[in-house]
């Protein structure tokens, strides 16, 4: 154990005695150390928690990336695409695609003895993946699609069973109006609630063979692909990588093309996080600067002893820097140790609630990102240590006599 490390040591396990305040200071470093990285990691799980929920939400209803038609038809009707062989080999021919299937979509109303409500028809078939509606499911079952017969159940939300006063194993009679109406009735399967209320007010999931028969459409015609990726971060590459690669009649969009206004909303919290952990890391590094000035003075008699001893300048340097590294590394760990805990009873058991109406879930989302949260630890520790060299440079300035009988 080297002298400094030994001296750094005995000081970060003084008690309180002769007026002196040492372990209330460390104890307050500590704990603003603790609280400082307990913040920015708390704001960064929530933040890629949230971005990430919301994320899988919309790209739940209608992939990553949807293959349409160019149209001028800015209503949420489908024209309709020919799916050939050829247009699916060149969407799988990039490795970053995960799932492809059909769809297509269809304006209708729906009718009660009451109400009249707006509604979107998504006609799916048997390729479409289940997994984020059986994710979200609150009652009944999925659809289940054969390719040769067609179901007559539909899948509807919890915001449109509300304010239908339908459940499970009700009939559902929905009014399409081209140049005549056309009329269907369908059994409800099932209710889902994923939280976008933009979204479960509007959507009703159906077979898509509906669609077809009623827009008078071919077997092979369909409103259009939506197409799932691995990787969300490389979306706008693998948009544009496709576009490329399908007939020019055909469009590829992003759901960030789709949906800008979700996105912006989503890039701007991610601006607000920085901001926050910014002004947040600043207050803690101005802390650490004080708290080891504060230091520096109730220690300033131990300073002159050690000069009058022959100890240098660099030596009683390191033995401040050695305590500051001990303050750092238990600040971390604590605040480390305490984020962790309140992430995981979050996840588990969701006691930190949101209004869903607002943002689009019903609690606190949380990521565990450790990518993130090393970095942020890391560079946390690294510019600490820098930042203190500014206040031990105090130590090169004191009078050796003087310090001695400071009181």
């Amino acid at each position: 154990m080297s002298f400094e490390y030994f001296i750094a040591n005995k000081i970060f396990s003084t008690k309180k005695k002769n007026n002196s305040y040492t372990r209330h200071i460390l104890l307050i470093a500590i704990f603003s150390i603790a609280l400082s990285i307990s913040i920015m990691l708390l704001s960064v799980m929530i933040l890629n928690g949230f971005k990430i929920d919301i994320t899988n939400k919309i790209s739940g209803f209608s992939g990553h990336i949807n293959i349409t038609s160019f149209s001028d038809n800015n209503s949420f009707e489908s024209e309709p695409i020919f799916v050939s062989d050829e247009l699916y080999n060149s969407i799988l021919k990039n490795k970053e695609v995960s799932q492809i299937n059909v769809y297509a979509n269809k304006s209708g109303l729906v009718k009660t003895n009451d109400e009249i409500l707006g509604v979107i028809v998504k006609g799916i078939s048997s390729d479409f993946d289940w997994d984020f509606f059986k994710k979200h499911l609150l009652k009944g079952k999925v659809l289940s699609i054969n390719d040769s017969i067609k179901n007559n159940s539909v899948l509807i939300s919890h915001e449109i069973s509300n304010k239908l006063q339908l459940n499970v194993g009700d009939k559902l009679i929905i009014y399409f109006i081209d140049k005549q109406v056309k009329v269907r009735k369908m059994t409800i399967c099932g209710i889902y609630d994923t939280g976008l209320k933009d979204f479960d007010e509007m959507y009703i999931v159906a077979d898509i063979k509906h669609i077809k028969s009623l827009n008078a459409w071919q077997s092979s015609h369909v409103g259009g692909l939506e197409i799932s990726i691995d990787n969300f971060s490389k979306l706008d590459v693998i948009a544009n990588k496709i576009y490329n690669q399908i007939d020019y009649n055909y469009n590829a969009t992003s759901i960030k093309e789709k949906y800008p206004q979700l996105f912006d909303w989503l890039n701007l919290q991610d601006v607000n996080v920085k901001v926050i952990l910014f002004i947040i890391f600043i207050v803690a590094l101005i802390n650490m600067i004080t708290i080891l000035l504060i230091l520096v003075i109730d220690k300033t008699r131990l300073i002159g002893i050690l000069k009058a001893l022959g100890t240098q300048n660099f030596s009683i340097r390191k033995v401040f820097l050695y305590l500051t590294l001990n303050l750092i590394l238990k600040g971390l760990l604590i605040g480390n140790l305490f984020v962790f805990l309140i992430a995981f009873l979050q996840k588990k058991y969701s006691f930190i609630s949101l209004n869903p109406e607002i943002y689009y879930m019903s609690s606190v989302p949380i990521d565990f990102n450790f990518t993130h949260i090393l970095l942020l630890n890391f560079l946390t520790f690294i510019i600490s240590i820098l930042v203190v060299y500014i206040p031990s440079f105090v130590i090169t300035k004191i009078n050796t006599i003087k310090a001695i009988s400071f009181e």
